[in-house]
């Protein structure tokens, strides 16, 4: 079966779409998701997007990671398939239901509200998420928040100067994450302006992080460092990030396609 798909990026972290709202395909299994993603030997990204018929909304966006684990939210992705759509919507995804938006070059979504509770980041325990009482070398005491999926975020004088290659799995797959965890690293460089990198579980270290970039800027409103809206610079590009305590998260930014092309379904099956 010859099937189409789009590559897209958001800040350089690159999506395979597979369009599959009106034509079914068979289910994706991870191995086949981590083989479409494979950089050598396959077609190659950080996720592979499936879009599919939703119930509840327009339609539902299923993630991949590049391990081939499916996961419950990712920012680029969303805001790319919101140029691909080319229409405001309502999306299903396995973090909940987002709201999304085509703009100039880009596209603004909203992601839902944070989640602050220990159980729903989740953790392994009881503790405070504002400033867990754990460190890993030089990183300590990060904020706690889920963005319909999981992240730590540390907040350190330079981020550049953090080994993230080396501490971002120690980190990920900590006993504490019992679904493994987003690390954010990150430095205040200017007012209401972080510099972030990000550790991204089953993809490792990324030029740009959605989920990562809004789960920062919350903490860092919350630990009053920084004021809505809070400009998040990664290694690709900018992201700009509202929210107001009590409200949704907001997240503006560029996305692109880069090509189109097929491959055969039972080379990666």
């Amino acid at each position: 079966m010859r099937v189409s798909f789009i590559k897209m990026h958001g800040l350089g972290n690159d999506f395979v779409v597979l369009d599959a709202r009106e034509d079914a395909l068979p289910d994706i299994s991870r191995k086949m998701a981590a083989r479409i993603a494979d950089r050598r030997e396959g077609i190659g990204c950080d996720q592979l997007i499936v879009l599919e018929r939703s119930e509840s909304a327009a339609f539902l966006m299923r993630i991949f990671n590049a391990d081939g684990g499916e996961v419950e939210a990712c920012g680029n992705a969303s805001r790319a398939v919101a140029l691909l759509h080319g229409e405001a919507a309502t999306v299903e995804t396995a973090g909940g239901n987002i709201s999304l938006e085509p703009t100039a070059g880009g596209a603004s979504v909203d992601m839902g509200s944070p989640r602050f509770d220990w159980d729903a980041i989740p953790l392994a325990y009881a503790v405070d998420t504002a400033a867990m009482p754990v460190a890993w070398e030089p990183l300590q005491q990060p904020m706690a928040v889920n963005i319909g999926n999981p992240h730590a975020v540390f907040f350190v004088d330079d981020a550049d100067a953090i080994d993230l290659t080396a501490l971002g799995p120690l980190i990920e797959n900590d006993p504490l994450f019992p679904e493994r965890i987003n690390v954010n690293v990150a430095s205040l460089v200017g007012e209401n302006h972080l510099k972030l990198h990000v550790w991204e579980r089953g993809a490792g270290l990324t030029r740009a992080c959605g989920t990562g970039a809004c789960a920062t800027a919350v903490a860092a409103i919350r630990k009053a460092v920084a004021q809505s809206p809070v400009t998040v610079t990664l290694p690709g590009g900018d992201l700009t990030i509202e929210w107001k305590s009590g409200g949704t998260i907001r997240m503006t930014g560029p996305a692109a396609e880069a090509f189109r092309g097929t491959f055969e379904w039972d080379d990666y099956a």
